[in-house]
């Protein structure tokens, strides 16, 4: 009985005391686990305390955690090995990184763990992060971008593509003479771009914070090209590339393609891959340990033609004063072409949200209001060369011709300001503003990518203003955009809806009532008459073409603008040069611009 009793003894002092196989210290599987753990939920300083060297181990962890964009980690044991009363363990654990946009990056990797005294300690090598990481170096992470999708136009073909651009910079601090740097660059890429000077270059470096460099130009490949012998060999100069979507040339389609690259350019971008490597204490890479190919976009398609757009802007060219252009598939609303000159391009979007007034291209809209009043288009009209409303204004024709009592259609296709101030007279307040609503001036558009104004029509109750109104003057006021839909609704029928990119829609503020057809069927016949026999005949040999000039005052009124707007076939348009005091110019770049529409 002695004996066990003592036996027994023996057995509860060593449970007491903690020691030797019954210890209630955390064994290496706890401490694998609580060091993972911590290390995924980003807690260094708790993970770096569990190993045998944290001073390492943080600054390793930090290098990492910064390389790889502090991703987020899930971690894991799979096994912890150990013999007997070993003081040595073996790990093997999962760590998964996971790098965004559905990219990931896991491995295995295994760690050993030492017992000091009675604590388990993860003894630190950088192979703990991965395998592969050996002393002296870290992680380093860059995405690897696509080649961005191109925009396409109605047909397939490109109107922003995929091209090389070179950055020239230029550091003053490593230039020596900096204006003779800036004179050799002045002199090689004026050539390409003109604003490009000596001048314009030293004035830019002087704005620039002490220590940067100054982008001189951004160059396509091909423009490079045609320089780099003059300029590559420069001090301080230093190039960088880069690929990205271009227009065919500078400026096509100033004034649409840049808001449609805007609009879709995370479609178009594409879903960059990744490349995690190794690099040395320099910084110098080593070896790839991790690699995602980017996945490119599908291509965007729009409305627009390519054929339309070039035809718009070679119109457009060779004109002096500011000049627009706004075309649209009637059937469709899909926008084709919005074309701006140079000095257009000056003052903004204006084809698409300049407000001027429509001058007698309005009567389009006046003589679907008398039309639908009841007037024959045959009806016998007055055309005097000049009239007197209500005693206190007078309403005179250009250069005050007079043809007497003439037929509607004929007063139409003369641009009788007279007759069609007449009629505005007689019709209620509101007669015009709803008649200009069914043909879209007013309508108001959330279009995806682009922003545009149709104008306005206010009602007159003014005689007076009501008689200006009848030939685009008073306070009438529309953009090129909103005429050309004009065109389109006389030859759709009703107004379309008009549209950018495809697949997606446009939202209306309302959609108007269509026009009579015994409105629209007569109306077509005077815009026909206005090429045939009236202000128009430059157009005549281009086929089908329907329109109607116009010259809208401004101002003082000792000036005025010169419009054209129609439709052959699907393709309704408006044109409006700023300032020209005719209409002339305005139907002349529609000739041209039909002509090489084809």
């Amino acid at each position: 009985m002695m004996l066990r009793k003592s036996a027994l003894a023996v057995v509860a002092l060593l449970v007491v005391s903690g020691c030797g196989l019954f210890s209630s210290r955390p064994g290496p599987d706890q401490v694998a686990g609580d060091f993972l753990g911590k290390l995924a939920s980003g807690d260094v300083a708790g993970a770096v305390a569990l190993t045998d060297d944290p001073g390492a181990a943080k600054e390793l962890l930090d290098k990492v955690r910064g390389a790889l964009r502090s991703a987020p980690l899930k971690a894991s044991v799979e096994q912890v090995r150990s013999a007997g009363e070993s003081s040595t363990a073996d790990a093997t654990a999962k760590l998964e990184w996971d790098l965004g946009h559905g990219r990931t990056w896991s491995y295995q990797t295994r760690f050993d763990l030492r017992r000091e005294e009675d604590d388990w300690r993860v003894h630190w090598a950088p192979s703990v992060v991965h395998p592969k990481l050996a002393a002296q170096q870290s992680l380093g992470m860059v995405d690897v971008q696509p080649n961005p999708a191109p925009v396409l136009d109605r047909e397939g073909n490109p109107l922003l593509a995929p091209e090389q651009v070179v950055s020239i910079l230029l550091d003053p601090a490593q230039a020596g003479d900096l204006a003779a740097v800036a004179g050799a660059l002045g002199g090689a890429l004026g050539r390409i771009d003109p604003a490009i000077t000596a001048q314009s270059i030293t004035e830019g470096v002087a704005k620039v914070p002490a220590g940067q460099v100054y982008q001189v130009a951004a160059l396509r490949d091909a423009d490079y090209q045609t320089v780099k012998a003059a300029i590559y060999e420069l001090p301080g100069v230093r190039f960088t590339s880069r690929t990205s979507l271009l227009a065919p040339s500078r400026d096509f389609g100033s004034q649409v393609l840049p808001a449609v690259r805007k609009a879709v350019e995370e479609e178009i971008a594409g879903r960059a891959g990744v490349r995690i490597y190794t690099v040395n204490a320099a910084g110098a890479e080593v070896e790839n340990l991790h690699e995602v190919a980017p996945e490119p976009a599908q291509a965007i398609t729009t409305g627009l033609s390519r054929t339309a757009q070039t035809a718009a802007e070679d119109a457009l060219e060779p004109i002096a004063e500011p000049a627009m252009l706004v075309a649209l598939s009637a059937s469709t609303g899909e926008v084709l072409a919005v074309a701006q000159n140079g000095p257009a391009d000056a003052q903004g979007a204006i084809a698409l949200t300049g407000r001027f007034p429509p001058g007698s291209t309005f009567k389009i809209i006046t003589a679907a209001a008398a039309l639908e009043a009841g007037i024959a288009a045959d009806s016998p009209q007055p055309c005097p060369g000049r009239l007197t409303i209500d005693g206190r204004r007078i309403v005179p024709n250009d250069k005050e011709f007079d043809k007497g009592t003439i037929p509607l259609h004929s007063a139409f296709a003369f641009s009788c300001n007279t007759t069609f101030a007449q009629l505005a007279a007689g019709l209620p307040a509101d007669a015009l503003t709803k008649q200009a609503d069914r043909f879209g001036i007013g309508v108001d558009f959330e279009i995806p990518a682009i922003t545009t104004i149709t104008g306005s029509a206010p009602p007159a109750t003014d005689v007076v203003e009501r008689a200006e109104d009848g030939f685009g003057q008073g306070k009438l006021l529309a953009s090129p955009f909103g005429m050309a839909l004009v065109a389109a609704t006389v030859a759709h029928g009703s107004m379309p809806t008009p549209s950018l990119l495809k697949g997606r829609e446009t939202k209306a503020s309302h959609q108007p009532a269509a026009p009579a057809p015994t409105v629209l069927e007569p109306l077509r016949a005077m815009m026909r008459e206005v090429v045939e026999a009236g202000t128009a005949p430059q157009l005549r040999p281009l086929g089908d073409v329907r329109g109607k000039t116009g010259t809208a005052q401004f101002g003082d009124g000792t000036n005025s603008h010169g419009w054209f707007v129609g439709y052959r076939g699907d393709i309704a348009f408006a044109t409006l040069l700023l300032g020209t005091n005719t209409s002339a110019p305005a139907v002349d770049a529609s000739a041209r611009f039909l002509g090489a529409v084809g």
